[in-house]
Parts: C-alpha cells; structure tokens; sequence
C-alpha cells in the first residue's frame, strides 16, 4: 500500500464516509489525526485549537507516542502498549478503521504516529503528503476548537516492524547501511543543540531527511527518492537501519523507503540521544 495520501484524495475520503458505529450514531471508518509538533514548540495543540482538517483529533507527540525513560532510553523512547492502545482508542480508532496522519513540517511528526502504528498492527494508516499546506493548497477548508469523538476499540501489539537497541545498531553500521538523518553538520559533529556529545554512531551514512524533502514539502518522487537511497548504499537487499536524534524524524525515513518501493528499514527507537547518553558508546566525527 501507498503510504502516503494526496489532499484531493483525503478530501474525496472524508465526504464520502457514511458507516455508522454500533450505538447507532453516525462515525466515520477513516480518522484524521493531527500531529502537530515541533522541538521547543509552539504547543500543537494551539495550533490545532486555531484551525484543523475537518474531523481531525490532535494526537500530542511527547505524551501520546513517546514513553520516558532513562537518558540511556533516548528523548522520544516508545510508549508502553497499553498507554498507546490507551491513547489510539481516545482518537476513536477501532479495528478495521482507517487513519490519515499529518502535521505542519513535511510530515517528519506525522511520521512517527505512522510508523508506531504499523509496528504495533495497525495497518491501514497514511500520511498526508505535504501535510496541513498541501490541504490549504488544495482548497481543503479548517475547523477551529476542539474534536470529540467516540472512544474506539483498537487492539495494537508491537512486532510488526523491525527495531534496533544500540548493539544492533553498531552491527548494521558494522555489517550493512546504518543511515543518520539528521542534519549534515550534526552528523560531522559540528554543531550539536540537543544531546551531550556531538557527532554520529561510527560506520553509520549521512542521510539527511531535508533530501527527501521538495520545495512543496511533499516527498520527492519515489524514483527520485530509489535514486537517492541506492547512492547511499541502499537497496531491496541491503541491512538497513535509520536513526535520527530521538527516534522521530528516523520514522520518516522508513516511510521515504517504503514511499520508494523499498523494504522498510530497522528503526533505532533511542537514536542518537539514547547512544550519546552512555558513555561507553564512541561517537565519530567528520563527514565518515
């Protein structure tokens, strides 16, 4: 399945739903999930308040798809099943529904409410292809306030999708493509604003997201994007893994992968925070 959904698309989804839940009121299969959210803020939940996709419900990033933990577990460690069933469920999702994700920046949030979805069995989930923009662009009308939906049913589980701690990591760095895609000058080493040592996992390939990315905000073509990743050493065949800083932009390059046609890759949730907060982790630095 495509991962990714085009405004019109979505548009066309949402007016045509009628299905109808079991207490006998009118609900929609398809649920819109707002997951607005930036480093240092400002609060999506704002944002949301101000104006969001019709039927969207805002989904909070560091409360709902993250856990917290050890620094050794990373900023963004998974959430615990149960607090994600928990959360999925007061977003009115049930199994057999389906969900669009999207957000403000190209889908780089959106894509972890993706990515934790499909690990944990929910399968019929996309993002919104250039996300809250492309909606604007195309016409697509916002609601102000607040969403309240039915609570759902959704059963989820985790083991859909393949994870990486920091020792699997080493040994796809080691043995196959780990790729790091945060900024350039962050892998090198140059400048880092967030975790306690600057630089990158060694052996691990620089793979910036901003690369996937068009001036639209939309991802690139998936030939563009196959061209891309078979530069950096990536192919059908190859041992993959992706990390970012926390585990959330590294999400975004497992949906580019797939979006391309690729397999997608082994996700190390603790990333680059988790692996600089051990002291026993050595951290490269410079452009290898």
């Amino acid at each position: 399945m495509n991962p990714l959904i085009t405004a019109a698309a979505l548009d066309a989804a949402l007016g045509s739903e009628t299905l109808w839940s079991r207490a006998g009121r009118r609900r929609s299969s398809l649920r819109v999930l707002d997951v607005r959210w930036k480093l240092g803020g400002p609060p999506g939940r704002d944002e949301f308040a101000k104006g969001h996709i019709p039927s969207a419900v805002y989904v909070d990033l560091d409360t709902e798809l993250a856990g917290h933990g050890l620094p050794t577990d990373g900023r963004h460690p998974l959430p615990p099943i149960a607090d994600l069933q928990a959360a999925a469920r007061s977003w009115g999702l049930s199994d057999g529904d389906a969900a669009v994700v999207y957000d403000d920046v190209s889908g780089t949030s959106a894509a972890r409410a993706w990515w934790l979805l499909r690990h944990a069995g929910f399968d019929n989930v996309r993002v919104l292809d250039g996300g809250l923009a492309a909606w604007v662009a195309a016409g697509g009308a916002l609601e102000p306030g607040e969403s309240v939906v039915a609570p759902g049913d959704v059963h989820l589980e985790y083991g859909q999708l393949p994870v990486l701690d920091a020792d699997a990591a080493a040994a796809v760095a080691a043995q196959g493509v780990l790729l790091d895609v945060r900024a350039g000058e962050r892998f090198r080493g140059e400048v880092e604003p967030v975790d306690p040592r600057a630089g990158h996992i060694p052996g691990a390939v620089s793979a910036p997201t901003a690369d996937t990315i068009g001036v639209d905000g939309r991802l690139l073509p998936p030939e563009a994007l196959a061209e891309r990743f078979a530069a950096l050493g990536v192919d059908a065949q190859a041992k993959v893994g992706v990390y970012c800083g926390s585990g959330v932009t590294a999400a975004h390059a497992a949906l580019a992968m797939e979006a391309a046609g690729l397999p997608i890759p082994a996700l190390y949730p603790g990333s680059f925070s988790a692996w600089s907060n051990d002291p026993a982790r050595p951290v490269a630095v410079g452009a290898v």
